[in-house]
């Protein structure tokens, strides 16, 4: 049997404790998204970050600080519509890439709640996309 990648780690571990991951940073929040591919069309399970809001997650698409968008970003903007693992609830949701305003508002709470992501803003030009799911 192959050995598991990172993330596939971190699924089984979430799926055991309801959300309970060990292996990241300490302030860590996430939820499981299963998305469709951009170009594979292939189902999809990843590890996100996230922050609530009013009821409603957000995901925020830094890659580290890297120059370019990870790759779920294109997932998300070509099938919004996705299955959401919180905790031990599973609902269905659709992606919603926030704009301007409602972005910024949404990148500070994240910086104000987490500071190690304000770092990700000193390696790159890009202002990192933010999605909110809403539930469908």
């Amino acid at each position: 049997m192959a050995e598991q990648t990172f993330n596939e780690r971190v699924i089984e571990q979430y799926r055991a404790t309801g959300g309970a991951v060990t292996m990241l940073y300490e302030d860590s929040t996430l939820v499981l998204v299963t998305m469709r591919g951009a170009r594979s069309g292939r189902e999809i399970t990843l590890p996100l970050e996230f922050i609530e809001w009013d009821g409603v997650l957000h995901l925020f698409a830094t890659k580290s600080g890297a120059p370019t968008n990870p790759s779920w970003y294109y997932n998300l903007l070509a099938n919004p519509d996705v299955t959401v693992e919180h905790g031990r609830e599973t609902f269905a949701a659709r992606a919603r890439l926030l704009e301007a305003d409602e972005r910024d508002r949404m990148w500070r709470r994240l910086v104000e709640l987490k500071p190690r992501f304000g770092e990700y803003e000193q390696k790159t030009d890009r202002a990192f996309p933010v999605f909110a799911l809403d539930r469908v």
